[in-house]
């Protein structure tokens, strides 16, 4: 059985050490109110290097804004060295999508990558103003497996302490950090769609199965598959080959 509170240490001294190496003097972690950004921002805090933690809602559901705000609120009251922010960025936002692109068509997947790329720009002011980095929160599966997430959004960051981690992996490390059960029960979602969406939603598969496809051969045969593993395996394959872009180095043009 492994060792969470072992792997907890080791991800923290992670981060400490490579801040010391490069000499920063601060973290910066978006906190959603979902588990990757729980787990992640206190492994940050843990390193005992000063830890700003921005709640930044865009016309947010008020259950998520409310997650967000407990773990927080938790942060600081077990951390000295946790500092809290909230910037509301839903009037940045209208004016940018309602107001000066208002004459465009602006499709609802663009409308949620927008809120990722607002935060993302919002961190890395904070960031830049601190000596600081900006901490990545994404999971293996995301980051590594189907690409969930915004290109120059929540995939714009400094470190990924969590990107080598299963987000099973993520639930068994968060109850090891002692993170609010409400957090740990919540169903996993972006927060970036108005109609309140979940990951699985969007997906169109659980973690658990992304998990179970991400770990197959390439060579798998469908005659070992029932047809839902099937199905998933035609979900994850369809995401990684959409997102793979994200995934890999920005094509360059080579001037030899």
């Amino acid at each position: 059985m492994r060792d969470w509170d072992h792997l907890a240490e080791d991800i923290s001294n992670w981060i400490l050490k490579y801040a010391e190496q490069n000499n920063i003097s601060t973290l910066v972690v978006g906190v959603s109110g979902g588990i990757d950004s729980a787990v992640t921002s206190t492994l940050c805090a843990k390193t005992g290097i000063e830890t700003i933690v921005l709640n930044m809602p865009i016309h947010q559901a008020e259950s998520q804004k409310n997650l967000s705000k407990m773990h927080i609120e938790w942060l600081v009251s077990n951390f000295q060295n946790v500092v809290s922010r909230e910037f509301d960025l839903s009037r940045t936002f209208d004016m940018l999508i309602d107001t000066d692109l208002s004459d465009e068509k602006i499709t609802n997947l663009a409308r949620a990558n927008t809120r990722a790329r607002i935060r993302m720009a919002t961190l890395y002011v904070i960031s830049a103003s601190n000596n600081g980095i900006v901490v990545g929160t994404g999971n293996k599966i995301e980051d590594f497996g189907v690409g969930f997430y915004t290109k120059y959004g929540d995939g714009g960051v400094d470190i990924s302490p969590i990107a080598d981690l299963y987000k099973s992996e993520v639930y068994s490390l968060s109850e090891s950090l002692g993170i609010i059960e409400e957090i740990r029960n919540a169903p996993p979602t972006d927060g970036l769609w108005d109609d309140g969406r979940t990951d699985e939603d969007q997906m169109g598969a659980s973690y658990e199965e992304l998990e179970w496809a991400m770990e197959q051969p390439d060579d798998i045969s469908e005659k070992l598959l029932n047809d839902r593993q099937k199905e998933v395996m035609q979900i994850y394959l369809k995401l990684r080959k959409s997102n793979l872009h994200k995934m890999k180095a920005i094509p360059v043009f080579l001037n030899d």
